[in-house]
């Protein structure tokens, strides 16, 4: 858990309500494993989660992507710069962006990004001491690592109130146990998506029986 003087690590991510993260913006973004909801955030719009999107990137300093997400963003974020979602382009494009993988070989196009993965828990130390906000948005299999290692600081989740069934979840069997406490109370918007902001401590559950 970073301290008052660190900066922190984010997560954000959509998930359904039943823990689903997996390729929520687009019908191409992730169908690994024969999923086939792809693009299942666009078929609930909801009024109130772009502002509150915006609201919690106020302080970004710096991303760090997965893999795929990092080619998705970058693939993209170039390239849309004005309009309705421009100041997200500018700002992602000013930021460093730090990438997730063991491959010491592959290609960063994008300006300003690096790789990480070597040794993570350092890498993501000297992070902590760069910047005051490291978003990791999206990334689903990267977060299992972050979860799994407590490498994080704050799990925001945009909860939709769907059922997929199927996909890759928030939480894997891999992850740290741990109680994260609620950094504020839930906020809903009239399509029932609710954001719900968690920050990591160091306890982990307690186990009793009740009488």
């Amino acid at each position: 858990m970073s301290t008052a003087e660190s900066g922190r690590i984010i997560i954000d991510l959509f998930t359904t309500l039943d823990g689903v993260a997996q390729g929520p913006g687009g019908t191409d973004e992730d169908t690994s494993g024969g999923f086939r909801f792809s693009g299942w955030q666009a078929g609930h719009p909801s009024s109130g989660v772009g502002d509150q999107v915006m609201k919690g990137m106020a302080g970004l300093d710096a991303l760090l992507l997965g893999r795929r997400t990092y080619d998705i963003f970058a693939s993209y974020w170039p390239h849309h710069t004005q309009g309705e979602s421009g100041d997200i382009g500018k700002l992602f494009n000013r930021v460093p962006k730090y990438v997730a993988s063991r491959d010491a070989g592959i290609g960063l196009e994008w300006e300003g990004s690096s790789r990480v993965g070597a040794d993570l828990a350092s890498e993501i130390a000297d992070m902590r001491a760069r910047h005051r906000e490291v978003h990791v948005i999206g990334s689903v299999d990267f977060v299992h690592t972050l979860l799994g290692e407590g490498l994080f600081d704050e799990l925001n989740l945009w909860v939709y109130p769907i059922l997929l069934g199927a996909g890759k979840k928030v939480f894997d069997d891999g992850a740290m146990p741990s109680v994260l406490e609620l950094l504020e109370p839930p906020v809903a918007d009239d399509g029932g998506v609710t954001l719900l902001r968690f920050g990591r401590t160091d306890r982990v559950p307690g186990v009793g029986t009740f009488e």
